[in-house]
Parts: structure tokens; C-alpha cells; sequence
């Protein structure tokens, strides 16, 4: 693969984060936690434009294990949004999915996988699906356009269908590698 292909952004005619907010409301997900991130842009605007969702922006990922739990206590669906350098600080919260069998889908957007400039983000991003799985959590991955939306289907059906955490794993080949100047 070429170099200006590792260091592009996603390509903004890509429909795949459109095609996350219809599965989110196919659903029935009624309640949005995130860490604002560029990777879940689009999505994240999707969200904040429709009234008949709650978006929570959260100061911390470990806030959106505690407001899936209280969502489903309340009756809501609902999807924790971030970026696997926030995986390490929900760990021991994802204790409560076990403990309370509620279902947790998460979809994080990768660092410190394909093409990263950043060597702070590389222990997180390779250890994201390993913690994980150490949790409990089942995890997907999906590093092309095409397999967005049946990823995402699939961990949706998954955390709704068996009352557990699940996460999609969304690769910096879809993504595209920040490189922050940084050649």
C-alpha cells in the first residue's frame, strides 16, 4: 500500500457511518455515550441531530459502562462510542455486564494499529481486543467499508439477543492513520 494511502482520511463519500446510525435505530438504541473522537464524526453529528435519541458526551470511557447499565435498567438501549485508547480505562467496569447481564455494544475506532505515528498510542491499540476478550467482551473487527455495517449488525445482535458486552473494532486501514502533520 502506498504511504499517502496509510496517512488518508477516510473517504468522505463512505457511507459506512450512515449505515451505523441506521442500525442504531433499527435497534432500537435510544440512548448514545461518547468521548468526542474524529474517527466517530460523522456518526456522533448523525446522532445530535436526531431528537429522538440521548447523546452523552462523557469526560471518561468507564462513565459509559455506568450509563449502558443504567439504560437498561430504565429500559433504553443503548451504544458506548470510542477510541481504543480509552479501552483500558473501562475494564473494571465491565464487570458489571457479568454480574447484571446487561447488554454493553461498544464500537471503537482504533490507534496504534495500522500506520500510527504515535508510540503512546501503540500499547493500547495492540492490546484493545485481548483486554477485551479478558473481560468477557466479544469483539469484531472491521477494516474495510464493506464489512462496516454486518460487523456492527452482528455485535448489535450479539449484546441484545445475550445481555453481554460486545465491541466492533474499527481498523485504521478504514479509518485512515492520523498523522498530525507528523510524516
Amino acid at each position: 500500500m502506498a504511504q499517502h494511502q496509510v496517512e488518508s482520511a477516510p473517504d468522505a463519500a463512505a457511507d459506512w457511518p450512515d449505515r451505523i446510525y441506521d442500525l442504531l435505530k433499527q435497534y432500537n438504541v435510544r440512548q448514545v455515550a461518547l468521548v468526542p473522537d474524529a474517527g466517530h464524526s460523522r456518526l456522533i453529528k448523525r446522532c445530535l441531530a436526531d431528537n429522538t435519541l440521548r447523546v452523552v458526551t462523557l469526560t471518561t470511557e468507564e462513565e459509559g459502562i455506568a450509563l449502558m447499565q443504567g439504560a437498561w435498567l430504565g429500559g433504553d438501549r443503548s451504544i458506548l462510542l470510542m477510541q481504543s485508547s480509552g479501552v483500558g480505562n473501562c475494564i473494571n467496569m465491565l464487570s458489571l455486564s457479568g454480574i447484571h447481564r446487561t447488554p454493553m455494544p461498544m464500537i471503537i475506532t482504533m490507534r496504534g494499529d495500522y500506520g500510527e505515528f504515535n508510540p503512546a498510542q501503540i500499547p493500547m491499540g495492540q492490546a484493545t481486543q485481548a483486554v477485551l476478550e479478558a473481560m468477557g467482551t466479544i469483539v469484531h473487527r472491521a477494516d474495510a467499508a464493506e464489512d462496516v455495517a454486518s460487523t456492527v449488525e452482528a455485535t448489535l445482535k450479539l449484546a441484545f439477543n445475550t445481555f453481554r458486552p460486545t465491541a466492533t473494532l474499527l481498523g485504521q486501514r478504514l479509518l485512515g492513520a492520523k498523522t498530525f502533520g507528523k510524516d
